[in-house]
């Protein structure tokens, strides 16, 4: 779940916000998945574990499930409106 107290979020923000103006128009891609990549790794570093890499897992799947449901499903409805739905 994303949704943690504004408190906790401050530290992470400005680090955020640096990396979105580091990333590349072209690689767009390649990029997102070596920065998430080295985060995990880096997790790992500190404590690798069964517990530790199922925390991860867990959060990468339910981070994708909440993404899809906020941005994707949203924009995939817009565009069934505008050309009309292939089912």
């Amino acid at each position: 779940m994303p949704y943690i107290k504004p408190a906790d979020r401050k530290p992470f923000d400005p680090l955020i916000e640096q990396l979105v103006k580091l990333m590349p128009q072209r690689d767009f891609a390649g990029s997102l998945n070596y920065v998430v990549s080295r985060l995990c790794a880096e997790l790992l570093r500190r404590e690798l574990n069964y517990a530790r890499i199922n925390e991860i897992t867990g959060a990468l799947e339910c981070a994708k499930l909440e993404f899809y449901r906020r941005a994707a499903a949203p924009y995939e409805d817009k565009k069934i409106a505008e050309n009309g739905d292939a089912y």
